[in-house]
C-alpha cells in the first residue's frame, strides 16, 4: 500500500532546486489508475479537518456556492453511461446544500458508490446515504446527522446541536417554574434565543431525517418491500443525539452501519482498490498539509478545482507549488 509516508516521499522527489513541488501529477496518476481499475467515473471531494486561521465555512464546509460550480466543472465531459465513485472526506456542512449536490450527481450518473477514505461526518454522512453502497475501511467512519444550529451570543457565534438547545430550554422552563429566583442565572442564556429558534431546531431535525429517508428509500433500499420503514429507522438512528451519540463528532464504524441494514463493503476486501483509494487520499493530505489548499474537487481525467482561503484555483495541468509552512507545527 502507498502509505502516507511513502506517498509523501514520492511527492518530495519532485522537488526542484528552487523548492517547488509538483503535488498534482502523483495525485492524478493515482486517480487515473483507480478509474481504470474500477471502470467507473471517479470524483474526489475532500476538505481539510483543520481550517487555517481566517477561513470561512465555504472554504472547507459543504456549501452550494462554490461547491456546485466545482462539481459541474468536474462532471463535464465524464461519460453519462458509467456509474460514479465519489471519494468523500469532509467534516460536513449545510444539509440543504448537500441535498442539492447529491440530487445533481444522482441525476447525472446511473449509479453512485461513496468511498470513505477516513471520515465523512454530518452532512457528508447524509450524502453517503444516497449511495447504492458505501465502501469503508476498518479505520473509516461516518457521523451523526443531528443538525447544528449557530446562535449569536455576546461572545460571538456559537454552534450547538439542535437537540441540546431544545433540551436546555426545557430544563430552564422546569427550573424556573420550581425556582423563580434562578431567573438571573438563566437570563444570559435565554437572551440568545431568538423568537423562532426552537422551531428552527425542530424543523432542522425533521429536514435531515426526511432527506436521508428519501435517499435510502430511493436508492440503497429501493428493492426492499419495507424500504420506507427501514429508511426511516436508519434516519432515526443517525439522528439520535440524546439517546445514543451525545456528540456530533461521535464515530460510527462500518459494523454499526451494517447492523442498521446499510450496504457497506470493506475496503480491505479488494487490496488494489484499497491501495489506490488511500494513495489518492494521502496525496491530498500532503497537498493540504504543505499548501493553503482547504478543499479539492477533482475527476479522474485531470480536471481539478482547488479552494484556498477566499480563493478558487482551477487546475488543468500540473502546477509546481512552493510548499508553505505546516499549519499544524
Amino acid at each position: 500500500m502507498g502509505t502516507w509516508g511513502e506517498v509523501g516521499a514520492e511527492i518530495l522527489r519532485t522537488q526542484t532546486p528552487e523548492g517547488a513541488v509538483d503535488f498534482d501529477s502523483i495525485r492524478r496518476r493515482f486517480l487515473r489508475e483507480l478509474a481504470n481499475y474500477t471502470k467507473h467515473n471517479t470524483i474526489v471531494y475532500e476538505a481539510t479537518f483543520v481550517p487555517p486561521s481566517g477561513a470561512e465555512p465555504s472554504d472547507y464546509a459543504i456549501s452550494l456556492d462554490p461547491d456546485m460550480g466545482a462539481f459541474m466543472e468536474v462532471v463535464h465531459s465524464l461519460p453519462r453511461h458509467d456509474p460514479l465513485d465519489l471519494i468523500l472526506h469532509s467534516t460536513g456542512g449545510v444539509a440543504e446544500h448537500a441535498e442539492a449536490i447529491i440530487d445533481y450527481l444522482r441525476g447525472r450518473f446511473p449509479g453512485l458508490r461513496v468511498i470513505v477514505p477516513v471520515a465523512a461526518m454530518s452532512a457528508a454522512s447524509m450524502m453517503s446515504m444516497a449511495a447504492d453502497e458505501i465502501i469503508m475501511g476498518a479505520h473509516s467512519q461516518l457521523g451523526p446527522i443531528d443538525p447544528q444550529i449557530t446562535i449569536h451570543t455576546q461572545e460571538g457565534p456559537r454552534s450547538a446541536p439542535s437537540a441540546a438547545i431544545i433540551r436546555q430550554f426545557k430544563e430552564a422552563q422546569e427550573d424556573l417554574m420550581r425556582n423563580p429566583g434562578h431567573t438571573a442565572a438563566w437570563l444570559p442564556i435565554l437572551r440568545s434565543y431568538s423568537p423562532a429558534l426552537l422551531q428552527i431546531c425542530k424543523d432542522a431535525e425533521k429536514l435531515s431525517k426526511e432527506i436521508v429517508t428519501k435517499w435510502l428509500k430511493t436508492y440503497m433500499f429501493s428493492e426492499l418491500s419495507d424500504a420506507a420503514e427501514k429508511a426511516k429507522r436508519v434516519a432515526d438512528f443517525l439522528s439520535s443525539y440524546e439517546d445514543r451519540f451525545r456528540s456530533h463528532s461521535r464515530r460510527i464504524d462500518r459494523d454499526t452501519l451494517r447492523n442498521q441494514g446499510l450496504k457497506v463493503i470493506d475496503l480491505e476486501d479488494d487490496h488494489k482498490l484499497q491501495d489506490l483509494v488511500l494513495s489518492v487520499h494521502h496525496a491530498i493530505s500532503h497537498l493540504m498539509d504543505k499548501t493553503p489548499t482547504t478543499k479539492i474537487v477533482e475527476n479522474h481525467i485531470g480536471k481539478s478545482w482547488l479552494r484556498q482561503v477566499g480563493m478558487i484555483i482551477p487546475v488543468t495541468q500540473p502546477q509546481p507549488t512552493i510548499p508553505q509552512p505546516n499549519r499544524q507545527e
